[in-house]
């Protein structure tokens, strides 16, 4: 009985039929979102890099050293995680096939981002977080010329 008073409804009162180029809004999808995690892992890469191990029996050296080394690895990977969900949404939801007649090597560009920010998360390289950047500069430059836009690439290190 309900499904017929809705298939009436729906006879007399049709919706119109809406069409979308990305899964969200436009001015939702932004590359800056990806910069701003792949600094951070950057930033803790670098201080794990700089943290200094403690003098052989000092205890408590040994525990906010360790303490410390916990938090900014913790950081580090949640950042790389960050980074990469950010990425996958750019790739899936707003890059279209139209937009690799622009850029070739959209895909290949995509893939080694995410697989840096996994790489990020696994490691301690100072090499592959600076790879990170470069590649998301690179994904912004991509994004912003999809849109016609010159948007300066900043970072806030």
């Amino acid at each position: 009985m309900l499904n017929q008073v809705i298939s009436q409804f729906q006879t007399r009162f049709p919706a119109p039929e809406v069409h979308a180029h990305c899964d969200g809004p436009c001015g939702v999808y932004d590359p800056s979102s990806a910069r701003v995690a792949a600094e951070a892992v950057v930033s803790m890469t670098k201080k794990l890099l700089a943290l200094e191990l403690p003098a052989p029996g000092d205890q408590a050296a040994a525990v906010a050293y360790h303490n410390t080394f916990a938090r900014y690895s913790a950081i580090k990977e949640e950042q790389a995680q960050l980074a990469k969900e950010e990425l996958l949404i750019l790739w899936t939801d707003y890059f279209k096939p139209v937009h690799l007649e622009q850029f070739p090597d959209l895909h290949d560009t995509f893939w080694k981002a995410a697989k840096l920010c996994s790489a990020c998360k696994v490691e301690v390289s100072a090499q592959h977080a600076t790879e990170l950047m470069e590649a998301i500069q690179k994904i912004h430059g991509m994004f912003w010329a999809t849109k016609n836009r010159d948007v300066a690439w900043f970072t806030a290190s």
